[in-house]
């Protein structure tokens, strides 16, 4: 069988000031950068196993409305300025000398592997999202080791990973979640022992790490988000767990992620914490499933009820079937998820009280069940209620990857759908106008979306946006080449960058 398009190597390096085809809002002139794996093919005729393993590279978009960088692209009168670039990690230098052990689902570790890999010097294949920390830049994966980047040249220059006297972890959440009233990041941090433990911390503007709580566990979840409140940190606990001591048994074991065993008795615990207190002020349990991405989450009723919108697939075979054997075969039903909402009742009493889970219930609602991928919401709704979520259109169950964006309508269930184009498409992010506000739902879709397709029959990837009210195409940007398909990004606002030899 032909292997299926967008599951392969791009070794192409360019920096490229690109013709715009259409016209960009004036006020769209920082930066989308975008994060993946940019080849899973090794030295020696070896390559990765897993999608999830394709070493990093990122992705520059720079927006210059009426081309203010110099001469006209093309005759165009906007640009886009373009870099995408490896970073050159240890984890992609150990792969060019042929020296590569494995990764989150590849290969077999000895225990000096693993102990390396969890304690002395964590793994730092950096592929999913590239977030803003203080004044740094940091390529993020699940591991506490994060890596220092130039935003404009992509160039690497150093690693950060917390070595305070506060609460650490050898697992890491690969999406932090910002407050945007605050700018205040947090994450979770799994901590592996006999009793193992999740830390949550934060992390302020200036970059100052503070512990906000810990939670014990008999046996650590493989948790890829979590949810976020204005008072509240929110853990969904899936029943995909794993005993830690196995880690550290003599001889080779399977990649990191087999350890993990799928337990669907257990449920899926909801671990609410408060982010003042840090006390654990609820903790029910809902049915058995899995999911990697919260999409948003908010409070009502004056803080006594959650809401959290997650995507969700029915079990953890999805990390499996998300080898690069599967998905090359054009096995794709793994991706495809749903959009569901839990509700939690804190039994009317607020965070600023301690209290017990007695009174406390959860429930779950469908939203959306005709399958989605890598869904988002407005950086201005985070935290707040929301009105829509912007998702890659997949089928359900799924035949290929999707061959559009949409726009969920969560107040009416209206869907709006983009699928042209380009064959294939990626995930797509909203970004606020200049006018938006989080006064009125009216105006929380006036902005543009921006998602990368790849065109099978021209033979290269391009990068389409969109306005957000109508999702009608506003500007199309041909790539170079056609990228593998990636996992996230974020526009930076403050990422300027110019065209550069």
């Amino acid at each position: 069988m032909e292997s299926h398009p967008g599951f392969h190597s791009l070794d192409d390096e360019r920096t490229a000031s690109l013709a715009v085809e259409g016209s960009l809002p004036e006020w769209l002139t920082g930066s989308l950068i975008r994060t993946g794996p940019g080849t899973f093919s090794l030295p020696g005729g070896k390559s990765v196993d897993h999608w999830f393993d394709g070493l990093a590279m990122c992705y520059r978009f720079t927006f210059d409305p009426e081309n203010r960088a110099g001469a006209a692209v093309d005759g165009a009168e906007d640009a886009v300025h373009y870099r995408n670039r490896f970073l050159e990690t240890d984890a992609y230098g150990e792969a060019q000398r042929g020296d590569f052990t494995g990764g989150f689902a590849t290969g077999e570790t000895t225990l000096r592997d693993r102990v390396k890999a969890l304690f002395t010097e964590p793994y730092d294949n950096t592929n999913i999202i590239v977030e803003r920390v203080g004044d740094r830049y940091l390529a993020l994966t699940e591991s506490p080791r994060a890596v220092v980047l130039d935003p404009e040249t992509f160039a690497v220059e150093g690693h950060f990973q917390y070595d305070g006297p506060e609460p650490a972890g050898q697992l890491a959440c690969a999406h932090l979640k910002r407050d945007p009233a605050t700018g205040t990041l947090f994450n979770v941090e799994t901590a592996f022992g006999r009793t193992s433990t999740y830390h949550v911390h934060a992390l302020t503007e200036d970059g100052e790490r503070r512990h906000v709580g810990s939670v014990d566990t008999d046996a650590p979840a493989y948790m890829h988000s979590f949810a976020l409140t204005p008072h509240y940190v929110v853990l969904t606990e899936f029943p995909l767990r794993v005993n830690p001591l196995s880690f550290f048994k003599p001889g080779r074991q399977a990649p990191f992620i087999e350890q993990f065993e799928w337990q669907p008795d257990r449920g899926t615990r909801v671990i609410v914490i408060d982010r003042g207190s840090g006390e654990v002020v609820a903790d029910p349990i809902t049915d058995a499933l899995f999911g990697f991405h919260h999409v948003n989450a908010f409070e009502r009723d004056a803080g006594t009820g959650l809401v959290l919108d997650v995507e969700t697939i029915p079990d953890a075979t999805a990390i499996e079937e998300l080898s690069l054997e599967t998905l090359r075969e054009g096995d794709l039903d793994a991706i495809a998820g749903r959009l569901e909402r839990f509700t939690v009742d804190l039994g009317g009493v607020t965070g600023k009280a301690r209290y017990g889970t007695g009174n406390v219930t959860i429930t779950r609602e469908t939203l959306y069940d005709e399958g989605t991928a890598l869904p988002t919401v407005s950086p201005a709704r985070w935290c707040q209620p929301h009105r829509y979520v912007y998702a890659m259109s997949m089928d359900q169950p799924a035949t290929d990857w999707a061959t559009g964006v949409m726009k969920y309508d969560v107040k009416t269930g209206a869907v709006t759908e983009f699928e042209s184009g380009g064959d294939y498409f990626g995930e797509p992010l909203f970004v606020p106008g200049a006018d938006e506000t989080a006064d009125t739902n009216a105006a929380e879709d006036a902005g543009v979306v921006l998602t990368v397709a790849l065109d099978i029959d021209a033979g290269h990837s391009r990068l389409l946006v969109l306005d957000g009210e109508r999702f009608e195409e506003r500007a199309r940007i041909d790539l170079p080449h056609a990228t593998p398909f990636d996992f996230h990004g974020r526009y930076f606002p403050e990422i300027r960058a110019k065209p550069t030899d």
